[in-house]
């Protein structure tokens, strides 16, 4: 199955020039349906009012980290099969066991290139 580039994405970062960053890459990969939100809660809201093909969430964040987002989506009959991937600058091995146990999908650890976000994102949505 090809990637479904028409498919929306949401991107949740508290730090603006990192939404822009993954932005771009979704857009050399050749996506265009890109949402942000700035942190889990407006992602969450975002996500009652439209249904994503993916969430690609920085894990730190206030007032509600992406980690928060992640079982929230999970534990939400409506969203808990939307795909997930966390992204974070730590790589800490008891993050990575806690994200996969709240039931994200792929995780990428920052600095991370198109080549990188497209095999996640392929891992995940199936290519």
């Amino acid at each position: 199955m090809a990637l479904d580039l028409n498919m929306p994405i949401l991107v949740v970062d508290d730090y603006q020039t990192m939404v822009r960053i993954i932005r771009n890459l979704l857009k050399q990969l050749g996506f265009e349906e890109v949402d942000d939100a700035s942190d889990g809660t407006a992602a969450l809201a975002k996500l009652k009012n439209r249904k994503y093909g993916l969430v690609i969430s920085d894990w730190n964040m206030e007032p509600m980290t992406g980690y928060e987002l992640l079982r929230h989506v999970r534990a939400d009959e409506g969203l808990r099969t939307t795909p997930f991937i966390m992204v974070t600058a730590e790589s800490k091995t008891e993050n990575v066991i806690a994200a996969k146990k709240a039931g994200v999908n792929n995780y990428i650890v920052k600095p991370f290139n198109a080549a990188t976000l497209k095999s996640k994102i392929e891992a995940v949505c199936g290519a």
